[in-house]
């Protein structure tokens, strides 16, 4: 099935006649008559009844020029979107675990550059998904962590993949509760008094693994576990059900208001927060000024 063929079956369908249809669209009677009939033998329908003024729609044929119509009003608006101008210039793309810092970087990168027409993209994904972005160039870099628990895992899927990890800080681990949380005003918490409450962590999809998961010591016993899939649901079960999540501790309340607090986890473990990129394919002067824009905004967070 081709584009030319839909486009055949609906000019024939207008003027139910193959042969005005075929003079208006300056082709042969023949060529256009087994053009029909190939689509209508491909589709394993018929859409043309005949008779002797011509030939009209069958039931098929009706439901059949229905989706026709939609995919050549699609591809014609394509055509005019694409053909008229050139599309805007993609300048990065990012794709990243859950993190605020994250985001605030990329606000301020887009904010500088300035121009009328651009494409950015920041996509906040599973950990798999991530460095599935950086291996097809999708994205220009991938910021997720390493810990004692997944370094070897991860580090050998990108020696494998030809990827390189480069580290932006180290963090120790904290939860992120409620402000309204019976832990508030602790000076550390441990995973002992964080049984009674429900554990939020980030789906991994069809590909999860403990390796791959955004929370530090997602093996521990935890008899209440919600699996969320973006950082604002997560954020609003954190106020509504009391409930807490392991990371990094840097917040923003530009991005997440005030009802968020960290506490410090007791904890044997560590968060090497970096990204990674292709090993072959050198870094642009967007992705560095992207990366200066994030080194500035942790630095000043962890000052």
């Amino acid at each position: 099935m081709t584009l030319q063929q839909l486009k055949y079956m609906i000019e024939v369908a207008e003027t139910g006649s193959i042969t005005m249809a075929a003079q208006r669209l300056f082709i042969a009677q023949p060529s256009l008559s087994k053009s029909i009939a190939e689509l209508e033998k491909e589709m394993g329908i018929t859409m043309f009844n005949r008779s002797n003024r011509g030939v009209y729609l069958s039931e098929d044929g009706t439901k059949f020029l229905s989706y026709a119509r939609q995919i050549i009003e699609q591809t014609e608006r394509l055509e005019n979107e694409y053909k008229a101008a050139p599309p805007p210039r993609r300048v990065f793309a990012v794709s990243s675990q859950h993190y605020a810092f994250v985001v605030n970087a990329f606000v301020e990168l887009v904010r500088e550059y300035g121009e009328n027409k651009y494409e950015f993209t920041l996509r906040e994904l599973k950990t798999a998904e991530i460095i599935e972005d950086v291996r097809t160039h999708r994205s220009d870099i991938g910021i997720l962590y390493l810990s004692r628990f997944n370094h070897e895992v991860i580090r050998h899927i990108l020696q494998n993949e030809e990827m390189q990890f480069e580290k932006l800080f180290t963090a120790n681990p904290h939860v992120f509760v409620s402000k309204r949380n019976p832990l508030v005003g602790r000076k550390s918490v441990t995973l002992e008094d964080l049984k009674e409450y429900p554990r939020l962590t980030y789906d991994q999809g069809v590909k999860n693994s403990f390796y791959f998961a955004e929370e530090l010591h997602i093996t521990a016993e935890s008899p209440k576990n919600i699996v969320v899939s973006d950082r604002a649901t997560l954020f609003n079960l954190l106020i509504g059900l009391d409930g807490y999540t392991i990371s990094s501790g840097i917040l923003s309340s530009d991005l997440n208001g005030d009802n968020i607090v960290a506490i410090p986890l007791e904890s044997d473990e560590q968060m090497e927060v970096g990204y990674i990129m292709a090993s072959d394919r050198p870094m642009n002067a967007m992705t560095q000024r992207y990366l200066e824009h994030l080194n500035r905004y942790i630095e000043n967070y962890l000052s």
